[in-house]
């Protein structure tokens, strides 16, 4: 003859066991997941480690030298000059950093440059349509090309104290 209070402790033994059931089953997928996540890890780990072994050996100077020496008459490669090289500085800006035009030059000049845009259209389409007969591009649509694009020009280099100074942007690893 149970009692009603027995009745109830064994529904709440049953009630415990299963949610010490469940709360077991979700840690051990857990843990299943993590001991995943460290293999992959691991694995990615050694591939990198691979992949720095193999440039390594693909970056040695004696392989390259041999490369050079028996590809020279197909690639005609050269020694690097001084003066090829420039600074971070020197180089054109990016258009993030353009400063922007005052509204009152943007007025002034905006129907400049809409007639200037105008000419290069024109320009560009009689020489694509020139071209497309076979004939030379004209001197007059050049120009006006090369008016509308202005080429950023290096600034000169400074004296021994710019040459020991590098500027250079942020990289994000």
């Amino acid at each position: 003859m149970l009692k009603t209070f027995d009745l109830v402790l064994i529904g709440v033994m049953t009630a415990t066991a299963a949610v010490t059931y469940t709360i077991k089953h979700r840690a051990e997928l857990k843990l299943e997941e993590v001991h995943r996540l460290e293999a992959e890890i691991k694995l990615e780990k050694d591939t990198i480690d691979l992949l720095k072994a193999d440039w390594a050996l693909q970056s040695q100077p004696n392989r390259l030298e041999r490369l050079v020496r028996a590809y020279n008459d197909e690639l005609k490669l050269q020694p690097t000059e001084s003066t090829a090289l420039v600074h971070a500085k020197e180089l054109p800006m990016l258009k993030s950093e353009v400063p922007v035009p005052d509204v009152t030059e943007a007025k002034v000049s905006a129907k400049s440059a809409t007639e200037a845009s105008a000419k290069t259209e024109a320009s560009a389409k009689g020489a694509t349509v020139a071209s497309a007969k076979g004939a030379p591009d004209t001197a007059k649509g050049a120009q006006a090309i090369a008016k509308t694009q202005p080429i950023p020009t290096p600034s000169p280099r400074g004296e021994a104290e710019d040459a020991d100074q590098i500027e250079t942007g942020s990289v994000e690893e």
